[in-house]
């Protein structure tokens, strides 16, 4: 793994991460950045997470928040995280798997049976023990938030099946899986960070991408893409990550109020979500886009090799199989 890049200004950044007040009674204030819109519910959710560590701690521990990618792409975050230059983030699982790569199974698609099977799955041992897994890389998940169900959206016509997708170029994170994924169904994966999409969808880099509904509208990415397919071929959820410089810096109770805080701040933004989706899709069909649900069975038997292609790694697959077989409430 290419540990990171050490510039002077970022170092200089840690200093405001930690304090301590003069009569010894300690101040904490962690910076947390993203690349979403404030108005997405995975921010909403962080905000909430932020409000319950200050109610905790009686103010004397402040999540501030940079959204919109003031300080950077999930993956530079990431780095800055690792050096101690950042105190949390949040990305998608899809670009934690560089990390851990265990998190490649939620990139996988159909995945999950459904909605109730994700939550089961994330909230129970599976999902609080892949959340660790990244610590040898100086990173630490608190919680998942719901990214919903990911689809495709285009510029020139819908995808309706695998065979519309040939010849299109289309964007992907920066996740091996996904860009197997789409190869899978006959595409031409295009990793291209999450700042430089609408410009790429614009100048023709790429034909189309795949996201969920929030993102789609907030990114307003619907005025260059007025095809979108609700084929939801992953359900990739959002890590929130802090890096273990920062969390090891913490005291034992202020680590507690931060994860009691983010578990809270995911069932909060859960409630969120089924709303904003919706609100999505009412308003980009508004604006002029055309919506349609294809028969998923094609492009979910398309991908049927990926699966196949981890027989030969024990841990991988049997993971998998645990996933696909978790017992659930329907």
């Amino acid at each position: 793994m290419r540990i990171v890049r050490f510039f002077p200004f970022l170092i200089l950044l840690s200093v405001f991460t930690l304090t301590a007040c003069s009569q010894g009674s300690r101040s904490t204030r962690l910076k947390l950045a993203h690349g979403l819109d404030v108005n997405h519910p995975v921010h909403k959710g962080m905000e909430f997470m932020a409000q319950r560590v200050a109610e905790k701690s009686g103010g004397q521990f402040q999540i501030e928040i940079y959204p919109g990618g003031q300080l950077g792409s999930e993956r530079q975050n990431l780095e800055l995280l690792q050096i101690g230059s950042l105190g949390m983030t949040k990305v998608s699982a899809s670009v934690m798997e560089n990390f851990a790569p265990s998190l490649k199974v939620f990139s996988l698609p159909y995945i999950f049976h459904d909605k109730a099977h994700a939550y089961a799955v994330l909230d129970g041992p599976v999902g609080k023990n892949l959340l660790l897994q990244s610590q040898d890389f100086w990173l630490r998940g608190l919680t998942y938030f719901d990214a919903g169900y990911r689809s495709f959206y285009t510029k020139d016509k819908p995808v309706n099946s695998p065979e519309d997708l040939k010849g299109l170029k289309i964007r992907v994170q920066e996740s091996q899986t996904a860009m197997n994924m789409i190869k899978a169904m006959g595409g031409a994966p295009t990793p291209i960070s999450w700042g430089e999409l609408y410009t790429a969808l614009q100048q023709g880099v790429v034909d189309g991408a795949e996201n969920n509904p929030p993102s789609f509208f907030l990114s307003r990415h619907y005025e260059v893409c007025k095809y979108y397919t609700i084929n939801e071929h992953t359900s990739v959820p959002d890590i929130l990550v802090i890096g273990t410089v920062a969390w090891n810096r913490l005291s034992s109770e202020e680590q507690t109020w931060l994860q009691e805080a983010a578990d809270e701040a995911a069932i909060y933004q859960r409630q969120l979500w089924e709303a904003a989706e919706q609100e999505a899709l009412d308003a980009v069909k508004a604006a002029g886009v055309e919506i349609s649900y294809p028969d998923k069975t094609p492009f979910s038997e398309s991908v049927t090799q990926l699966y196949d292609s981890y027989r030969d790694d024990e841990a991988v697959y049997q993971l998998i199989q645990e996933i696909r077989n978790f017992p659930y409430d329907k």
